[in-house]
C-alpha cells in the first residue's frame, strides 16, 4: 500500500512538472523555427547550396520545397504554412499580392535566367533560332518537351518565344507537357523527347542533355525570379534569410549555378 502511494505521488509530481514546463515553453518558438521556403523547381540545386551557406552562419537550415511556381502559388493561396516564396515569374507573385498573401514591402527581384533549346547529349543536331526556323522538321516523329504552357512559367516563356519566332503553330500539336521544367528536362535526358525547352540553368545541371541553341532575350518576357515573405510567415529568421539571399554573398551562390543578377 505504501509503495502504491509513493508511485501515485511520483506520477502526480511528474505530471505537475510537465504542466509547468509547458507553461514556460512558447507554443510556437518563432525565434528558432527554421524558415520554410517555397521555390520554383529550377532553383533546386542553387537553393540547396544557398541554404547550406545560411546554415553555416549558425542559423537553422531552411526547409525547402520545390515545384512549379503555379503549384506553389496555389499552396500559398490555401494558407500552406511557409515563410518565403520564390517564383519563376512575376505573374504568380502578382496574383498572390492581389490576394494579400505576401508582404508587398518584402517583394524584390532575386535572379534572372535564359531560355534554351536542348537535345539528348548524344544528339548531333545543329539549329539556329531565327524566325521560322525548322523546329517541326528537327523533331522528326518525336515531341517537344515543355513545362505546361497553360500555367508553368517555363512553359509560358517557351510558348511566347516560339510564337515570336513564328513556329508555335508548327509544333503546338506535338508538345510533351511536364508538370514543371524539371519534368521537361527529364524527358529529354531519358531520350523520350528529341528536343525540349528549359532554362539555361536546368541544362547546366543535367549531363545527359546539351544546349542546341539559346533563345534571343527579345523573343520572350524577361525571366525574373521575384522573392517575397508571406503575410502569414511565422518564422523570425525568414527576414534574415531573405536579406542574405538578396545580398552579394547570397547571389554569388546562385551565379555559380548560371543564374544572372538582374540590372537595378
Amino acid at each position: 500500500m505504501r509503495r502504491t502511494l509513493i508511485l501515485i505521488a511520483a506520477v502526480i509530481a511528474l505530471f505537475g512538472a510537465g504542466l509547468w514546463l509547458l507553461r514556460q515553453t512558447p507554443a510556437s518558438d518563432t525565434d528558432t523555427k527554421a524558415p520554410v521556403v517555397l521555390a520554383a523547381a529550377s532553383l533546386q540545386e542553387a537553393m540547396e547550396a544557398a541554404a547550406d551557406a545560411w546554415a553555416a552562419k549558425g542559423h537553422p537550415r531552411p526547409v525547402l520545397s520545390f515545384a512549379a511556381s503555379s503549384a506553389l502559388a496555389r499552396q500559398v493561396e490555401t494558407d500552406a504554412p511557409a515563410d518565403l516564396f520564390i517564383s519563376a515569374d512575376e505573374e504568380w507573385m502578382d496574383q498572390l499580392a492581389a490576394r494579400n498573401k505576401i508582404d508587398r514591402a518584402t517583394r524584390a527581384t532575386l535572379l534572372g535566367n535564359r531560355l534554351v533549346l536542348i537535345a539528348p547529349a548524344s544528339s548531333k543536331l545543329a539549329l539556329q533560332i531565327t524566325p521560322g526556323f525548322p523546329l517541326a522538321r528537327a523533331l522528326g516523329g518525336g515531341r517537344l518537351a515543355l513545362a505546361d504552357p497553360s500555367g508553368v512559367p517555363a512553359g509560358r516563356y517557351a510558348k511566347q518565344a516560339l510564337e515570336t519566332m513564328s513556329v508555335w503553330q508548327d509544333v503546338s500539336s506535338r508538345i510533351a507537357s511536364g508538370d514543371n521544367v524539371r519534368a521537361a528536362l527529364s524527358l529529354v535526358a531519358r531520350g523520350e523527347a528529341p528536343l525540349g525547352i528549359v532554362y539555361a540553368t536546368d541544362a547546366r545541371v543535367e549531363p545527359k542533355v546539351r544546349v542546341v541553341a539559346t533563345f534571343p532575350e527579345t523573343s520572350h518576357a524577361a525571366i525574373l525570379y521575384p522573392i517575397a515573405r508571406l503575410s502569414a510567415s511565422p518564422s523570425k529568421d525568414a527576414a534574415g534569410l531573405r536579406a542574405f539571399l538578396l545580398s552579394p554573398e547570397g547571389r554569388a551562390v546562385f551565379t555559380r549555378f548560371g543564374f544572372t543578377v538582374p540590372r537595378t
